[in-house]
């Protein structure tokens, strides 16, 4: 499941199979909260599916929403995170390592990938924990705060990105590409129809999703 919009206050929310790719259901929003991904868990439920288990962006706050499905933090979505904090190409030796790590991702286990950033901090434990002192506040911070927040952030997703692993059996994709891949070839069209009304736009939608 996840949302695209158009413009600030257009979205929609969509809800996909991924054993048959199947549009299951769609919700236009002018935001996207955590309560819109549950309303649409539930409508799913009430209509009689059984929700295996759910892949989702980790939005703040939405893993934990669901207590009871198993849920699989897409790991493009968490690769993005990390190469907003350290760039693309980052320069430190620390950065350039855990990059390394994160791009295994897809192509490990969790046991191995685990080993692999518990290795990682053990070497640069004390390079992270270096501060830079300002003189004219008179106080000090964290000296490499982006690649804190980069290992903080695979640290705290960790539980849920090989949630595919843990659930094998279940055969859960481990990212929500099925979805986002349907919404850029959703927009290729519509950008040759610009100028529609927003009453026009979803009915395009309407007829593109067919849910």
């Amino acid at each position: 499941m996840d949302t695209t919009y158009w413009g600030r206050n257009f979205g929609v929310m969509l809800f996909k199979d991924a054993y048959t790719y199947e549009n299951l259901y769609k919700q236009y929003v002018k935001y996207e909260t955590n309560a819109l991904y549950l309303k649409g868990i539930k409508h799913l439920i009430k209509k009689g599916f059984k929700i295996n288990a759910i892949v989702c962006d980790g939005r703040k706050g939405l893993i934990n929403t669901f207590k009871d499905i198993p849920v699989q933090m897409c790991q493009y979505h968490q690769t993005a995170i990390i190469r907003r904090y350290i760039t693309r190409k980052p320069r430190m030796q620390a950065s350039i390592e855990l990059k390394e790590i994160v791009q295994l991702m897809p192509k490990t286990d969790k046991e191995s990938f685990k080993g692999a950033l518990n290795d990682w901090y053990s070497k640069w434990k004390n390079f992270l924990k270096e501060r830079s002192f300002n003189q004219e506040t008179g106080k000090s911070h964290y000296t490499h705060k982006r690649l804190r927040s980069a290992y903080n952030s695979l640290k705290r997703n960790l539980p849920w990105l090989f949630t595919w692993y843990d659930y094998i059996e279940l055969k859960i994709p481990n990212t929500t590409n099925a979805v986002d891949g349907h919404f850029a070839d959703l927009k290729n069209k519509l950008r040759n129809h610009n100028g529609l009304s927003l009453e026009r736009k979803m009915k395009f939608i309407d007829g593109f999703l067919k849910v």
